[in-house]
């Protein structure tokens, strides 16, 4: 059974950091291409950052690049988020997922075949 586990969500001011996590079952990670999208009240799932399987690549929407930094780290099956400089806007709950294998593109929901159950960011501003 494939699971992913975010955390690292909370409530911050605007400004300021956090970092989430996202724990995959053993099997389930390695050499997969994992990324990061946000669902905010009322809007359809976004792409936020995506990372290749050896870590070497990444991709980052225009509205978080600069500001999020993505990484991985095998030995601990987890993927990061980092998140600085946050705005009342980046407020969504934030999902990670695992890359489907032989998939052209990286931006789309259907790219990707598991999600973690998500966490939910607050920015206050």
């Amino acid at each position: 059974q494939v699971q992913l586990v975010e955390s690292g969500g909370g409530l911050v001011q605007a400004g300021g950091s956090l970092r989430l996590s996202c724990a995959a079952s053993g099997r389930t990670f390695s050499g997969y291409a994992m990324a990061w999208f946000r669902q905010a009240p009322g809007k359809e799932r976004e792409f936020v950052a995506a990372i290749s399987g050896g870590g070497g690549t990444t991709y980052y929407a225009d509205s978080v690049k600069g500001r999020f930094t993505i990484s991985r780290d095998s030995a601990k099956n987890t993927v990061y988020l980092q998140m600085n400089s946050l705005k009342p806007e980046d407020t969504a709950v934030y999902y990670c997922a695992r890359r489907r294998t032989y998939r052209s593109t990286w931006y789309q929901p259907d790219d990707y075949d598991y999600w973690g159950q998500g966490t939910q960011v607050t920015v206050s501003s």
